[in-house]
């Protein structure tokens, strides 16, 4: 047990590397620090719905805390760019105050970033040239989303050092601690999904499917948590699901027996003239392997974002309904509250389910790709 424990952290440190060198992501350097700065504004807006919901399950380059007495407490990221073979590091909060970020390249020339608010850039840092078009630089910025993926891997880590040492200094004692809680999910994991699905083999890919179950359970957990540092929307990040799907298809297609690759090309018990002169099967079967890791990202995210979206609109309908009438907020706000804590604890069971459903059907491709010939 200790050497999968060993072997779920270095699948787990695979992870981190892959999702950090995604569009929009980084390892951010020691010398640009979060600035945590307070910003106020002197125009009273009106409460909008849509920015608070979208604010919280799109990616940014600031992470806002909350607003206290009209002052807006927000931790600024470090932006990473590369452009023109020059690396740019700055605050996110030049944006904030002057909208544009003014420096110097190499040759003393002015070189001018900012964040557009609508057009093809919308929302990412580009270049603005002088001709005032935009150039898209490569952006390996810390964003919101990349901040928190590192929060939580970092906590991962240390849960499964804390077990990995339990096991050491334990033996074959029963668990206590923090080892009670994971070892039965991580029987499970073993019992319930690798061993019925991928059969004799299955030791082969219980620590990625272990890390993969754990990664998405643990982050969709901490999405609930409303306060900084957790409450990042990463599992409901379109690049984060996709690089988990592309892990499950590159071990699929890479490891599967040649059985596997007889059926895309040849399939048994398919008509020739479904395979000769136009192979309408292998192409169908192809196309299959490529569509599998597209609907496992596409539902694991299209899952966690509509849950945040229903359990942010119960508690928008307080603040709307407070603009139109005092009386009509003060009663929609404890039937708000009440369908906030049951779509809570809703999202509670959907953390697992989802993480239990990707991890099962990454199971369900890999045993597929082991199978023996037909007999």
């Amino acid at each position: 047990m200790p050497d999968k424990i060993s072997n779920i952290i270095i699948t787990l440190s695979f992870i981190i590397l892959s999702i950090c060198i995604s569009p929009n992501t980084a390892i951010a350097n020691e010398d640009n620090h979060s600035d945590v700065v307070e910003e106020i504004e002197n125009i009273e807006e009106k409460f909008n719905a849509g920015d608070l919901i979208f604010d919280h399950i799109l990616d940014s380059y600031d992470w806002h805390i909350c607003t206290w007495k009209g002052k807006h407490i927000s931790v600024y990221l470090p932006i990473i760019v590369f452009c023109e073979k020059e690396l740019h590091c700055f605050s996110s909060k030049h944006f904030h105050h002057e909208h544009q970020y003014h420096t110097k390249n190499k040759h003393g020339e002015d070189v001018i970033f900012e964040i557009p608010e609508e057009g093809k850039y919308a929302g990412k840092v580009v270049r603005v040239m002088d001709d005032g078009t935009h150039v898209k630089p490569i952006d390996i910025s810390i964003t919101k989303t990349v901040c928190g993926l590192l929060i939580s891997c970092t906590l991962l880590l240390v849960i499964f050092l804390l077990v990995a040492k339990s096991y050491r200094d334990r033996g074959v004692k029963s668990p206590k601690g923090i080892q009670a809680l994971i070892e039965p999910l991580i029987i499970y994991v073993r019992d319930d999904i690798a061993k019925p699905n991928i059969g004799k083999d299955y030791e082969k890919y219980l620590p990625f499917l272990i890390t993969v179950f754990f990664f998405i359970f643990f982050n969709n957990l901490l999405g609930l948590i409303p306060f900084f540092p957790f409450g990042a929307n990463i599992t409901g990040n379109i690049a984060v699901t996709a690089v988990l799907a592309l892990f499950t298809f590159f071990i699929t297609n890479l490891t599967g027996k040649k059985h596997y690759y007889q059926d895309i090309f040849n399939t048994p018990g398919v008509p020739w003239w479904l395979k000769f002169p136009l192979p309408l099967m292998p192409i169908i079967e192809v196309v299959g392997c490529f569509i599998k890791p597209f609907v496992l990202a596409v539902r694991l995210f299209a899952n966690i974002t509509a849950g945040h979206i229903v359990l942010l609109g119960f508690i928008c309908m307080i603040f709307i309904l407070g603009e139109m009438s005092a009386a009509a907020g003060g009663a929609m706000s404890v039937l708000s509250l009440i369908l906030a804590i049951f779509a809570d604890v809703l999202e509670v069971l959907v953390a697992y389910i989802q993480a239990y459903v990707f991890t099962m059907l990454s199971a369900v491709f890999i045993g597929m790709s082991r199978v023996e010939g037909h007999h």
